[in-house]
């Protein structure tokens, strides 16, 4: 990973104009962007180009890629890789947004559901699948977000996408919550996974937990909480040993 030019270790000496690939835990209830615009703003006086490697939502947490300087570059590369994720869903009640963003509008009785009928249903859903996006996703329809359409209440036409499941099990079932860990490739929405995985039993499920655990090779293990980065940072940034871009 040093050839990277990674930080899994917090002791290296940074180059951030020359290009960084950072590990950042994304707090819970922050955007991704949010994340990008924190570190960037840490730079100053230096201006250097700053990006993420892959959307996390906002009630996500967990491994978020940063990119700085000329290793931005290499963005849609780490993009690409796969991903792992550790999260709880609620059996029993669906909502409009897959997760706790939006209110339930459906109800179910889940008394009748046994843990193997839980587990096996996972099966269905390992291998290349085809899902929907959630209607509030950050995807872009006529230069808009969805979410933003969807919270003003208006019909979008989603279209279905291929995805790859390399694992789905459950990890722990104490009903209504069930714990589960994916492995999945880019572009897998783990909200529709989990509504789609309550249908499958007759029944509703949305996502009240997430964490993405690793991206590619890289570790939420390895990564560094945000405003400990941003102390880092600023204090690098100090330094007379790195030019803007």
């Amino acid at each position: 990973m040093d050839t990277l030019n990674t930080t899994p270790l917090k002791d290296k000496e940074f180059k951030f104009a020359e290009g960084e690939l950072l590990l950042v835990n994304k707090p819970y209830k922050w955007t991704s962007f949010d994340v990008v615009g924190k570190l960037r703003n840490s730079f100053k006086p230096l201006k250097l180009k700053v990006g993420h490697a892959g959307t996390l939502d906002p009630l996500a947490t967990g491994l978020l890629i940063i990119c700085t300087g000329k290793m931005t570059k290499q963005i849609d590369t780490f993009q690409a890789e796969e991903k792992e994720y550790t999260g709880t869903m609620i059996l029993g009640a669906a909502t409009p947004s897959y997760d706790m963003e939006t209110e339930a509008n459906e109800k179910f009785d889940t008394s009748n559901l046994t843990d193997q009928q839980i587990r096996n249903a996972c099966k269905q859903f390992t291998g290349d699948i085809q899902q929907y996006p959630p209607a509030h996703s950050a995807i872009k329809v006529d230069g808009e977000r969805l979410y933003e359409k969807a919270r003003r209440g208006e019909e979008v036409e989603l279209k279905l996408r291929n995805v790859t499941i390399t694992r789905f099990e459950i990890t722990r079932i104490a009903l209504p919550e069930v714990d589960f860990r994916v492995v999945c490739s880019k572009g897998t929405y783990i909200r529709s996974l989990v509504n789609d995985f309550g249908r499958a039993l007759d029944n509703g499920a949305y996502l009240s937990k997430l964490t993405r655990t690793r991206s590619g090779n890289f570790k939420l293990a390895d990564a560094w909480e945000v405003m400990e980065l941003v102390a880092v940072i600023k204090a690098e940034s100090g330094k007379p040993k790195a030019e803007s871009l």
